[in-house]
């Protein structure tokens, strides 16, 4: 299942008989690409030994909320801020009553708190545990806040019953947790992305560059792939792996990246331009310059405008413009969305050990008319909310227009 492969998700492990298929479920995780952490509770560790789960893992396991080693570092919200995803597995009556009360005097209750990611319970207890009225107004609060319940199902129980209680098998959980990153929120679409930097050559061994590490458009490539998208990726020099589902186009000099988006943009409904395309370039010589006494001076021209002239085509795509600002970051960014005609841009702020390279960021995002902050958050999951916010505005858009064309035609 690649929609999860390099997925961080975090499994919850609480104290229940149920414990035992988290195994399972940590093992086919694993085998279906996704990186795995796992927190248990001190009652799950007397149903399954925590080196179980790091054999089946390859981490430690998290226990302790005042380990004094993870709290200097907030062990539990850096936890929080790894995952993509938390599943708690299996989900107990008490651990699904604390979580609904908001409460944090353990590792995986903070975690749960602390985090911003996609949070799932599965639930598993006594059918007359799961059928109680505070149960389901636990699960009613919890709900009603986002967060998901898959299950339980009903069959035999380990108390010997039968009834509504058991947890889901683990091949329907991973299911479910593939289901939260393959939304089809672009299906039907074609999304074309350019990432990374682009090398204008000075003499055959010689050229000029950035920082960029390419890692936000192909994070982005990746997340418009998982809404359904056929993508493009049209690609600087990286040394990242292509994205599953993604086709890449590889070039070197912004006058090559020019020529590919133009080749392809043609048949794209959003075109997102994530790279830091060379604003000058030069002409390279021949053989390689030698070193003389004498100060050399390099004559640049303008490279062109690859966004701006996109944006300016009769029938543009959707256009996401990316600002790197070292200062008054929504200023600047609204001024360049206005100035080259953009549907949307996207900023960060950079300088002072901010930039290119880092595996966190935050972006401000803005449009006609609004605008949004996405958290600091790793730059995979910042690129699923950003790609989800480009589906909402790309669809209103097209229901803008095909409102205006209906009037008129009325």
């Amino acid at each position: 299942m690649d929609v999860l492969a390099d997925k961080r998700i975090l499994i919850g492990v609480s104290g229940g008989i149920a414990a035992y298929k988290a195994c399972d479920l940590v093992r086919r995780l694993r085998e279906a690409g996704a990186e795995v952490r796992v927190v248990m509770t001190a009652a799950a560790a007397e149903f399954v030994a925590p080196l179980t789960f790091q054999a089946l893992s390859g981490h430690p396991v998290h226990r302790a909320l005042l380990d004094a080693d993870a709290e200097a570092a907030m062990g539990h919200i850096r936890l929080a801020r790894w995952a993509d995803a938390i599943l708690v597995a299996p989900a107990t009556a008490d651990t699904v009553a604390r979580l609904a009360h908001g409460r944090a005097d353990d590792l995986l209750a903070a975690v749960c708190l602390a985090t911003t990611a996609p949070l799932a319970l599965a639930p598993a207890m006594n059918h007359a545990m799961w059928a109680h009225p505070a149960t389901q107004a636990n699960c009613a609060s919890l709900t009603a806040r986002g967060v998901h319940l898959w299950g339980p199902a009903e069959g035999d129980l380990a108390c010997g019953e039968q009834g509504a209680g058991r947890m889901l098998e683990p091949a329907d959980l991973i299911a479910r947790l593939a289901g939260l990153f393959a939304r089809g929120a672009l299906t039907g679409t074609t999304v074309l992305v350019t990432a990374g930097p682009t090398r204008e050559a000075l003499d055959p061994v010689r050229y000029l560059t950035n920082r960029s590490s390419g890692r936000m458009g192909y994070a982005l490539a990746a997340a418009a792939a998982e809404a359904g998208a056929r993508v493009i990726l049209v690609s600087g020099p990286t040394t990242l792996e292509p994205p599953a589902r993604v086709r890449r186009v590889e070039v070197e000099s912004a006058a090559q990246m020019h020529a590919a988006v133009l080749e392809h943009v043609a048949a794209a409904d959003i075109f997102i331009a994530a790279a830091a395309v060379a604003d000058y370039t030069a002409a390279p010589a021949a053989h390689k310059i030698k070193k003389g006494a004498q100060p050399w001076t390099l004559r640049l021209t303008r490279t062109a405008d690859i966004l701006a002239e996109v944006a300016a085509r009769p029938h543009p795509p959707f256009t996401v413009g990316f600002a790197a600002e070292t200062e008054r970051v929504v200023e600047n960014a609204r001024a360049k969305r206005m100035r080259k005609g953009l549907d949307l841009v996207a900023a960060n702020l950079v300088g002072d050990g901010r930039g290119f390279g880092d595996v966190d960021s935050a972006l401000e995002v803005v449009w006609e008319g609004g605008g949004t902050s996405l958290p600091q958050a790793p730059k995979a999951r910042l690129a699923r909310s950003l790609i989800a916010l480009v589906a909402e505005r790309y669809h209103d858009k097209n229901r803008t227009a095909q409102d205006s064309r209906s009037q008129d035609r009325a």
